[in-house]
Order: structure tokens, then sequence, then C-alpha cells
């Protein structure tokens, strides 16, 4: 949170507290961009037809992607939260992605086309979309980034 207490333009607030961002805390950067890359490719996928060698290929893109992301909250620790050494309840969905990505593979490949679907869309939706959701909470960074600097809405 002290990374953006000092910033108040705009813009040039979100882009110096990114780069503050990716300064202090390269492994929550990363995270950030591993996970916007999952949410913008997830919605290329549900939106393109499936079963073709193009949705092979970015599949794969988007699951090295969310697998990225994956492992690097699980080396995230915010004390800030209800937690035990460290371990915040987020930490579940690392877990449940970390069993939930395999799975879906693992249907696709053994050609259960409709539990891939399944698995891949409560994936994208609890992971992405949810997870995504609770990140712009204000009092979390992002949240604070979007709402008090980039809109100039929180106080």
């Amino acid at each position: 949170m002290a990374l953006i207490a000092s910033t108040n333009v705009a813009g040039p607030a979100a882009m110096n507290a990114l780069a503050l961002l990716l300064e202090y805390r390269p492994l929550v950067f990363f995270h950030l961009v591993t996970a916007l890359g999952a949410l913008g490719l997830g919605i290329v996928l549900m939106l393109r037809p499936k079963g073709t060698a193009d949705h092979r290929v970015l599949g794969w893109c988007w699951a090295l992607l969310m697998g990225s992301t994956t492992v690097a909250s699980a080396f995230m620790r915010d004390f800030q939260m209800p937690n035990w050494m460290g371990i915040t309840p987020i930490h579940a969905l690392t877990l449940l992605v970390a069993f939930m990505l395999p799975l879906g593979i693992w249907h696709a490949r053994r050609g259960n086309v409709a539990a891939h679907r399944r698995t891949m869309r409560r994936l994208f939706a609890g992971a992405c979309v949810i997870a995504g959701v609770f990140t712009l909470l204000p009092g979390r960074f992002l949240g604070t980034l979007l709402w008090k600097n980039a809109l100039g809405v929180m106080a």
C-alpha cells in the first residue's frame, strides 16, 4: 500500500505505481501480468471456435499463464489478511487451480470434451473473473490503484 500512497495523478500515477511494484515486488508484478494475460486470453478462447488447432495452441498458452500465476501466488504473502504463517484463505484458490488446471487438460487429452469445457469454464470464472473482482476491492493494491489513483473515486 505504501507503494501508491504518494501518487495522485491518474495516468502517470498508475504507471508510477506499476513501476514501483515491478521494482519492489517483482513477484506480485509477475503475478499481475500473468493473471491479466490469462484473463484476456481466456476471453478470446471463450469467444472463438473450439476444437481447432488455434484453440489448442491458445489453450496451452492460457494454461501456461494460469500455471505461472498459480505458482507465483503460492509464494506471495499478505500479513494484513487473516493468515496462518503467511498463508491466507486466498491460498485455497491456489490449491484449487493447481488441481483443476491439470484436471481440465487431462479431460481434453482423454477426449472428454464436455468435462474439459465444464472444468475450464469454472476455472476461468473462479480464478480469473471472481478472484479478479475481489482483487479490485478498496484497500487491496489493485483496488486502490484503480479506484483512487486511476479514477480518483476514493478519498
